[in-house]
């Protein structure tokens, strides 16, 4: 086959995986009858904690402060690498991805017995990772958008262009398989005139917004 057949082939081919996924995504809510829930009838949640909660786990990305009490030579600020470590001096690369800063900070005084008598750490988290949110559907820029904590579907779907001339104006949904998966559902009016919760609903990470 020529060249020049073989690079409209691959150019052919580029959304495909996006026309894919949408459809694999959409399959979810077929699957189950077509459910889904108006964002304004979601049981009401108490507000998520704040990235610095004790709660928080640690993920590649994240930037943390580890602070030893009276050793500024042992205390070091860095990002979670993708392999999960980050490097402080004395230890070296430590795992900080999967703990708490509560319990980072437990693991790094005991390892730090060795150097200083009776160390006191302190692990602070200073940036949250960002979000890996999907748009795909009926919108001018179709992708994977990474932001920060706490944005907002508006927010992203303004980073997404906003709506095409095809896209059905009340069939926005957000796809999320949390504990348990949920396809929630919204209109653009709500979503731009701030009705109801819609305006303020604010994204996840592994969210996915698919607009028919």
């Amino acid at each position: 086959m020529a060249t020049g057949s073989h690079d409209m082939l691959r150019s052919a081919a580029r959304p495909v995986w996006l026309a894919c996924a949408a459809a694999a995504l959409l399959s979810m809510g077929c699957a189950a009858g077509g459910k889904y829930v108006w964002v304004d009838d979601l049981p009401e949640t108490a507000p998520s904690a704040p990235p610095s909660a004790a709660g928080y786990v640690l993920a590649p990305g994240d930037v943390i402060s580890v602070r030893v009490y009276n050793q500024d030579g042992m205390s070091n600020k860095g990002r979670i690498r993708a392999d999960g470590k980050i490097s402080l001096p004395f230890l070296n690369d430590i795992q900080a991805a999967g703990y708490t800063p509560t319990a980072l900070a437990q693991q790094l005084q005991t390892r730090l017995k060795d150097f200083v008598n009776l160390p006191i750490v302190t692990v602070s988290l200073e940036e949250a990772r960002a979000l890996s949110i999907s748009v795909l559907g009926q919108v001018l820029k179709q992708g994977n958008f990474q932001v920060e904590p706490g944005t907002r579907l508006t927010q992203v779907l303004a980073l997404a262009g906003g709506l095409n001339d095809f896209a059905h104006r009340d069939r926005i949904f957000v796809l999320r398989s949390a504990s348990a998966p949920q396809r929630i559902r919204f209109t653009w009016d709500a979503i731009t005139r701030a009705e109801g919760r819609a305006a303020l609903f604010v994204l996840q990470s592994g969210d996915v917004v698919v607009v028919e």
